[in-house]
């Protein structure tokens, strides 16, 4: 019980640490900036994202690489940590315990400053235009519970909270010991080997629904010392899978399209359009319900919704845990073995629309859409933004401190 005391009082330290040192949600998602180009878009009055109407009615366009490299970087930050022992609790055995996972990400590119909320002006308590100072690490706290079940399977569940943001993260693990428990003979010297299968979720956005599902396979060998502490080094290769899909996201969100068109009534016999209804010619699908305008009605075109992501990840995780009666600490490190641009194809991550051909870039300074970039991948670097803005390896540094019963 005072190891359990030890531990809980740990957790509460550990949480209130995080909520201090975090900044009020602005690494929130704000999709609504990532745009190819602002040609569509003004400012008034110190805030952004309004619609311009001196742009020719020109359509805000969606820039869907900016949001490909923004999933990579946040589903592997959210990604479940397989860096652990091969060995299970064993039959009737539980652990708890909490996780603060630390990830890099590339906070100095285009995408991570324009897609992030980034601070509120305290005098005007609006949201920034852009994100200058991006944090340069996302901090992932979470809660575990495992428990053991015959034939050397485990079965868990996580919980947990992305600082500095109003994401919570979930999910569930399954381990299974294929070679566990051998002291005497030859097998003795033969490692523990497990393998397993884990998947996240998030939720506390709108913006983007993103999943992570991993696959895992783990070595790992105790080794007692002085007869109360056990020492387990374990290494092992994790498989990534990140499906990521945006909600419906205005990029005019200070604009109302209403107000901007004039709005009369919806195109029905009550407030017919007169462009539409011709009565010397009727037409049976004239009434269509859509707004009546004295104005422009373009900016009811600028809401979108980002090409669907999906993607892998290749890592390899390494670490320690050291046990002491039922309190266990652990350390983890998890990198990419090759480049995300590397480990995901060329066919499928360029600039497509539905993930079955391929498309080219359309080059923001042209308003024909005729100049395109040939070739581009989605991980890359986009010469459309300043800046180098490819996906770079991440590397994530993970705490344990749990309890083993």
């Amino acid at each position: 019980m005072r190891a359990l005391g030890l531990l809980t009082a740990a957790l509460l330290a550990a949480a209130a640490l995080a909520a201090s040192d975090a900044r009020a949600d602005n690494m929130d998602p704000a999709l609504g900036r990532l745009t190819i180009d602002d040609a569509c878009r003004t400012t008034v009055n110190g805030a952004g994202q309004y619609y311009d109407p001196t742009s020719q009615f020109r359509r805000c366009q969606p820039n869907d690489a900016a949001f490909a490299k923004l999933v990579a970087q946040l589903g592997t930050a959210i990604a479940p940590i397989a860096s652990h022992a091969a060995r299970t609790t064993g039959f009737g055995g539980y652990r708890f315990g909490l996780q603060a996972a630390y990830t890099t990400i590339d906070s100095g590119a285009d995408y991570w400053k324009r897609g992030t909320q980034g601070p509120i002006d305290e005098s005007t308590k609006r949201a920034s235009v852009v994100n200058n100072e991006p944090d340069d690490v996302l901090q992932l706290y979470t809660i575990y519970l495992a428990k053991g079940f015959p034939f050397g399977v485990e079965l868990g569940g996580a919980f947990g909270y992305l600082a500095n943001t109003e994401i919570i993260s979930g999910g569930g693990d399954v381990r299974i010991a294929i070679f566990e428990g051998f002291r005497d003979s030859i097998p003795g010297y033969i490692p523990d080997i497990g393998v397993g299968g884990q998947v996240r979720t998030m939720t506390g956005t709108s913006e983007i629904k993103l999943t992570v599902a991993s696959i895992d396979a783990e070595i790992s060998k105790p080794i007692p010392i002085a007869g109360t502490l056990t020492l387990q080094p374990h290494v092992g290769y994790q498989l990534l899978w990140i499906f990521g899909d945006s909600g419906l996201i205005d990029l005019t969100p200070n604009t109302d399209p209403l107000a901007l068109c004039d709005y009369q009534g919806d195109n029905n016999p009550a407030t017919p359009d007169p462009d539409k209804t011709n009565p010397t010619n009727p037409d049976p699908n004239a009434l269509d319900g859509q707004p009546v305008c004295n104005g422009s009605s373009a900016d009811f075109n600028n809401n979108v919704v980002f090409n669907r992501i999906r993607l892998n990840r290749h890592r390899i995780n390494f670490g320690v845990q050291l046990r002491f009666q039922m309190l266990q600490f652990g350390v983890h490190v998890l990198t990419d073995i090759v480049s995300p641009v590397a480990a995901n194809p060329r066919d499928g991550n360029l600039f497509d629309q539905d993930n079955t051909h391929i498309e080219d870039a359309t080059d923001p300074s042209d308003p024909s859409g005729r100049t395109k970039f040939v070739g581009l991948h989605r991980l890359d670097d986009d010469p459309r933004t300043e800046g180098d803005d490819a996906v770079e390896r991440q590397w994530t540094i993970a705490l344990e401190l749990g309890a083993i019963f």
